[in-house]
């Protein structure tokens, strides 16, 4: 890998496990006629819906079943899933924007993004009890995302820097501290926490729980809605040695858009089947039909919001940079 990746790998891997890549990485093993190993990052979370459907149907396996070696593997969290990257172990990957950003910052423009994957999908909620009406009443409150760093995190405090607000750390009165979308369900109900940003499914879970209601829907949150919740990266070395492979790839993201997009009912099906195959527990019908009414699949990139995202990131410190666009996205592969 390039010098930046390798000092990131080593900062954040043993060398045990650097050696083990070196001998294990996605390029084509010296045996002729080898098949290339792709190693493809999701999250079991419906804003990554077409990495769910392309998995459960076995597209790409068998789109490339003479050349490639396809390999899922589960992420729960973006800095998690961002290390796998640097360390050489993940080629494609579908994540947030925000650690998208933060992972092409760290990387000097190493990690790409290469395409859109859904929109908008999460929402503000307040507990019922808490005496919150509006955005400007989470003074003093205590509020719950999922990460520190995440997209929505950096939505909440967007929305507290339109307010007037700020938190703790900077010097205001609003607590945000980060737990798991479970957690934050348990948080709401024991009186713990005073409102939550949370993506979807969650939000619906925790609405329906009964302890809280919806402050922000999903188009009230960010940019009216019109943001990414999921983008897909990759690694600029798998750019660099499988253009091809890279093409071939979007042309069936985009295929499982459409399907997606086209066959509602099908897709929600399968992806709470691969839900409840990753996570042990399906979801409610209700829950996510009421899940992808807030969120769009679309495949075109909103270059402009995740550069807004790339903003408030800075102003936040999460990264020491706002990047060169050209240096974030990558749409052509030759």
């Amino acid at each position: 890998m390039k010098k930046t990746m390798k000092k990131l790998a080593a900062g954040l891997l043993m060398t045990t496990m650097l050696m083990s890549l070196t001998a294990c990485g996605a390029s084509e093993s010296s045996e002729e006629g080898a098949k290339t190993d792709v190693r493809i990052a999701y999250f079991p979370n419906i804003t990554h819906t077409q990495a769910l459907v392309m998995k459960n149907q076995g597209t790409l396996e068998e789109k490339w079943k003479d050349t490639c070696n396809v390999t899922w593997t589960s992420f729960n969290a973006g800095p998690e899933e961002t290390e796998a990257i640097f360390a050489g172990e993940i080629d494609l990957g579908y994540i947030g924007p925000v650690p998208a950003i933060s992972a092409n910052v760290k990387s000097e423009g190493e990690v790409k993004i290469i395409s859109n994957t859904t929109n908008a999908g999460a929402v503000l909620l307040k507990r019922k009890d808490s005496g919150i009406e509006s955005v400007k009443d989470l003074a003093g409150k205590k509020v719950a995302v999922p990460q520190l760093g995440n997209t929505q995190h950096l939505c909440l405090l967007n929305l507290l820097s339109e307010n007037g607000l700020k938190t703790i750390d900077a010097g205001g009165d609003v607590t945000v501290s980060a737990s798991s979308n479970a957690d934050i369900l348990n948080l709401m109900d024991n009186g713990s926490v005073d409102a939550a940003l949370v993506p979807e499914p969650w939000g619906t879970t925790i609405e329906n729980n009964g302890s809280a209601e919806i402050l922000l829907e999903y188009d009230e949150v960010f940019l009216e809605g019109n943001y990414p919740t999921a983008v897909v990266v990759a690694s600029e070395d798998f750019i660099n040695e499988h253009p091809d492979l890279v093409q071939e790839f979007l042309e069936a993201h985009e295929d499982a858009t459409l399907y997606i997009n086209e066959n509602q009912e099908e897709a929600r099906k399968i992806v709470n089947e691969e839900i409840e195959d990753t996570t042990g527990k399906a979801l409610d019908e209700d829950v996510i039909e009421s899940a992808f009414s807030r969120m769009t699949v679309d495949t075109s990139l909103n270059t402009e919001a995740i550069m807004k995202f790339a903003e408030i990131s800075k102003e936040e410190g999460f990264i020491t940079e706002v990047p060169e666009e050209s240096d974030v996205f990558k749409t052509e592969f030759n």
